[in-house]
């Protein structure tokens, strides 16, 4: 298919590195234990879906580039390199492009820092998820705290940006408790701290345990609790909440996430990735093939391998926008989802419960953004006001 006009609108790209070390208990993502990975084939996979995509939606500027997972930090430079190299051949890069690659304690060391800083990365994001060695077993991670403080300090020596993600409201994890690992993680933090509350979610070891009654978290008292005091020390500490479960100091917001929570357009690729991606006067919703070995022989076969790729009603768009926009503490920009859409925000969602929420201080109408109050119920909001 030849390439299509201009689509004036940045995009962002991400990209999917399936395997990790271990499997988490917690964890629902598209990750995979493997003995062992033909990297060099894998390689060659994802610089075919690139070229894929490329002639698909055709001469955009890349604004972010984001290597997720799984554990990437498991790739070698080389891979993310020629990754950002093919990338770079198709498309224009921004002046300011975000380049970020999701890092384990357990896999970075400071050569590797050193070689991805080389091959193009500026900002990492390390899953740290807790400062306490018997809370480290507890969620199946490998590393150790010490392991935990070693990569943040090389993350801060080699890229100028950097984040580390914590999971609060853990078994038997007190509000003292989180208070003061809070309190330690922003001294140590670099601009930018992921805070996620922790989630029992179906399919994993920990929602069998939970729901036999074998693991105990606190509860949604409790968890409410941690949430007001996490939004309230980071904001005083010159950390606010520019997303539920994301703070930042001005300026230092992952510009790749901000990709989804505007709804802007982005290209999934690699083992399972998804897209929103607009050409031809449509928004694709895609999907990539999830096993790692089927993608890499369909890849091979075809040039990609995209299970999905489904036209998104104006419906559709518009609880998608809805759904990721009212995340940001700054709400939907009521202009930009008209001009995206097509009608205004107000004919996809039930006025008398926006009226009833705006009465109760759950919501402000005018910015069409939540309150303090309301984000912490977000999930429960949108099942009110979606049509």
């Amino acid at each position: 298919m030849p390439a299509l006009e201009t689509n004036p609108k940045p995009i962002s790209i991400y990209v999917h590195w399936p395997f990790c070390l271990s499997k988490c208990p917690y964890c629902d993502f598209n990750s995979h234990v493997r003995e062992s990975v033909n990297e060099a084939d894998m390689r060659m996979a994802l610089q075919g879906e690139i070229n894929y995509f490329a002639n698909l939606v055709g001469n955009r500027t890349v604004k972010s580039i984001f290597f997720g997972g799984g554990t990437p930090s498991l790739m070698s430079a080389k891979t993310v390199e020629t990754v950002i190299d093919k990338i770079s051949s198709h498309w224009t890069f921004s002046e300011d492009i975000e380049i970020s690659l999701e890092a384990n304690p357990t896999s970075v060391e400071a050569h590797k820092f050193s070689e991805f800083s080389y091959a193009g990365i500026n900002r990492v994001s390390l899953g740290i998820q807790a400062l306490s060695d018997n809370d480290l077993i507890s969620l199946g991670r490998e590393h150790s705290v010490s392991e935990a403080l070693s990569a943040i300090e090389l993350s801060q020596k080699y890229f100028k940006r950097s984040n580390f993600d914590l999971i609060y409201a853990r078994m038997g994890q007190s509000i003292g408790d989180w208070e003061k690992e809070l309190t330690d993680a922003i001294e140590l933090a670099n601009g930018h701290l992921s805070l996620y509350q922790l989630t029992i979610e179906k399919g994993t070891p920990f929602y069998g345990r939970w729901s036999q009654g074998k693991l105990i978290i606190p509860s949604e008292e409790i968890a409410a609790e941690m949430y007001e005091m996490t939004n309230m020390i980071c904001a005083d500490a010159g950390y606010p909440a520019y997303e539920i479960s994301n703070h930042a100091k001005i300026g230092e917001e992952s510009r790749h996430n901000l990709t989804y929570w505007k709804y802007d357009d982005y290209i999934g690729i690699g083992a399972g990735a998804h897209g929103r991606i607009t050409y031809g006067g449509n928004t694709y919703a895609t999907q990539q093939n999830k096993k790692p070995e089927t993608w890499l022989k369909i890849v091979n076969l075809n040039g990609h391998a995209t299970k999905i790729m489904d036209p998104l009603s104006q419906k559709e768009m518009a609880e998608e926008m809805i759904m990721m926009g009212l995340r940001l503490k700054e709400g939907i920009d009521r202009n930009e989802f008209e001009k995206r859409i097509g009608r205004s925000i107000e004919n996809f969602t039930a006025m008398d419960r926006l009226d009833y929420l705006k009465a109760q201080g759950f919501l402000d109408r005018t910015a069409f953004q939540l309150t303090e109050k309301g984000r912490p119920l977000l999930n429960q909001i949108l099942g009110q006001i979606l049509t």
